[in-house]
């Protein structure tokens, strides 16, 4: 073949291949991303702050029944660390606080019809299996001072439940996006890391067996 019958090369093509491997390079990287943003599992740190909360979700999930028949494991758990709210004297303190720990932290409030109601039994939960492996976190997400709370506990007699307030209703506001909250009582089993495994919105019989069996399935 002469040298001109012989197939021209394209000058184009090593820019035309050279495209084509960039966008399969960004195309992989982006993949990689939003499947990383998808799944939590990807990330060290995500996975490693609730690593054992599947195994707790596993445990309770059999004991949601009877009195707590409305109580629901989690799908996915989310890190409750860092949220802050005071104690009866007025120290900031976070679920860190009770690293090693199991919790069932309750939001509620005075002007809480269904909130006022549960806090005797939260109260009798308290002294029944409170102890080093596990506290009721009773949290007031009254407006204002904390006043009103602290006269409802004197009204009623509340003396072994340990008083927390959040006057900002932080607490209320980040647990609501993390769709964990959505009305009043909002009551949350937290693992020894400070994960939420399992939730509950609305009162409950937490004097109950059932009750009980639940808490004792997660220690």
């Amino acid at each position: 073949m002469t040298a001109e019958n012989s197939p021209r090369k394209n000058p184009f093509a090593k820019y035309l291949f050279g495209g084509a491997t960039l966008a399969v390079v960004v195309g992989i990287g982006l993949y990689a991303f939003y499947r990383g943003a998808d799944n939590p599992g990807a990330d060290p740190k995500v996975a490693q702050a609730c690593q054992g909360a599947a195994a707790t979700i596993a445990a309770i999930t059999p004991f949601a029944k009877g009195e707590l028949a409305a109580f629901q494991p989690v799908d996915k758990a989310a890190d409750l660390t860092k949220i802050p709210f005071k104690d009866k004297d007025g120290k900031t303190v976070t679920l860190a606080d009770w690293e090693g720990r199991t919790v069932l932290l309750n939001l509620w409030a005075t002007w809480c019809a269904p909130c006022r109601r549960e806090m005797p039994a939260l109260e009798k939960l308290q002294v029944e299996l409170g102890g080093d492996s596990f506290e009721v976190v009773p949290v007031s997400i009254d407006l204002g001072d904390d006043s009103k709370p602290k006269a409802f506990y004197k009204q009623i007699g509340l003396t072994k439940l340990p008083f927390y307030v959040d006057s900002t209703m932080e607490i209320f506001n980040t647990l609501k996006q993390q769709n964990l909250a959505f009305g009043m009582p909002t009551t949350i089993l937290v693992n020894t890391e400070g994960c939420s495994v399992g939730v509950i919105n609305g009162p409950a019989e937490w004097a109950s067996n059932d009750a009980f069996e639940l808490i004792r399935s997660a220690l």
